[in-house]
């Protein structure tokens, strides 16, 4: 490591050497997440916004950029189908899906995964602006409601949804006094960011659209519905106010709610503006996340494999730890004394399971799992011992 110029380099260089083979080995891209290219170590951070539709996501952008992205499209009706990247560039230009994925510079090649019918609805606004130098920020389509969201996409949504959370820093999920039902659709994208509640921030916007007595129930009627969907003892952190260009109607707000909307809209963009500072902690927390999830995953792989009969009756045998994953987890758990709240979801992983034979599996390998492990103990404390933050 007596090369290594900074905290990001040697984590590049600690990836490749340690955590890389052993992720290979056990096929961790096919059950959790794609390999880590060079270019997503070296990616901005990046903000994701998610909401219902119109609850004023693209007016939110805009509001934060003083104008508008190429591409960007305003209205009460669904108007943003696509995911759309707005990140800083020399020139302005939108960029398809299809040529961003495969781009090695840029972090988004894991997107290929969900294929064509995602990537033409994928796209990447630049444009040369200050903000956009230190943050990427993420546009993602109105999460719909009713029968709707059943028919309508021809892609994995709340896997996309998933992809992006792991990746970004900040998300934001956005709502509307008028709009607080929590769709099933909804329910499900909230659902697949378990593990990120440390990034998530709840805006209420269009606040200014309610008088105060009206702003008052909204705020606890939104409190006990997400409440019951995040699943968290904590009180989540809640923004309100009216993020666009117009000025605050004071008429339904009155003077004190007009105060209040000042200094929340400060408090939003000074959490935005601390993004690129705790950025270089975040992606050390993030990597020290992945390894244990590398590790774990490593160990169950590694479990199945050595269940399996030499001879006879392996459908049998596969069939069966299929069916009782959740007592071989406890197993796998108890033996090498590892934490329960690391290990993945039992259905999703039960789902990823059955294309597989499990006598094609390695065995597992101690020496591997020692490398991380001491990459946990002594590479990355002795790194970050060697190198404060870049942005202090």
């Amino acid at each position: 490591m007596s090369h290594v110029t900074s905290v990001i380099d040697g984590l590049k260089k600690l990836y490749v050497e340690k955590l890389k083979p052993l992720e290979s080995t056990y096929r961790f891209q096919d059950f959790v997440s794609s390999l880590l290219t060079e270019s997503e170590f070296d990616a901005k951070p990046m903000i994701m916004l998610l909401g219902q539709y119109s609850t004023g996501k693209t007016t939110f952008i805009k509001h934060l950029l003083k104008g508008n992205y190429p591409g960007a499209h305003i209205g009460p009706e669904p108007t943003t189908d696509r995911f759309v990247v707005v990140m800083g560039g020399t020139d302005s230009r939108s960029v398809p899906g299809n040529t961003i994925a495969v781009q090695a510079d840029m972090p988004f090649s894991g997107l290929t995964k969900f294929g064509t019918a995602f990537l033409s609805k994928f796209e990447c606004s630049q444009m040369p602006h200050p903000l956009l130098e230190h943050i990427t920020i993420v546009d993602t389509p109105g999460v719909l409601s009713g029968e709707k969201q059943r028919t309508q996409r021809s892609y994995d949504f709340t896997g996309v949804t998933a992809w992006f959370a792991a990746k970004c820093d900040l998300i934001l999920l956005l709502f509307d006094p008028h709009k607080l039902d929590i769709s099933d659709e909804f329910k499900r994208v909230i659902g697949s960011l378990r593990g990120h509640d440390d990034k998530i921030r709840i805006v209420l916007n269009k606040a200014d659209q309610v008088d105060t007595q009206q702003l008052m129930r909204v705020y606890g009627a939104l409190m006990w519905s997400l409440g019951k969907v995040l699943n968290t003892p904590e009180v989540m952190r809640v923004y309100i106010g009216s993020f666009n260009d117009k000025p605050i109607n004071e008429r339904a707000v009155g003077p004190i709610g007009k105060e209040l909307f000042e200094m929340e809209q400060e408090d939003l963009l000074s959490d935005l503006k601390d993004i690129p500072r705790k950025a270089c902690d975040r992606r050390i927390n993030e990597f020290v996340k992945r390894a244990r999830a590398a590790k774990i995953h490593a160990h169950i792989i590694g479990h199945l494999r050595k269940e399996m009969p030499s001879m006879m009756g392996k459908t049998k045998a596969q069939q069966r730890l299929i069916d009782n994953l959740a007592e071989e987890f406890a197993k796998i758990q108890r033996e090498h004394h590892l934490a329960a709240g690391d290990f993945p979801n039992v259905d999703h992983f039960r789902e990823v399971l059955t294309g597989y034979s499990f006598d094609k599996f390695e065995r597992l390998k101690p020496k591997m799992i020692q490398a991380v492990d001491d990459m946990l103990g002594y590479d990355i404390p002795n790194l970050l011992k060697r190198f404060r933050n870049p942005y202090d």
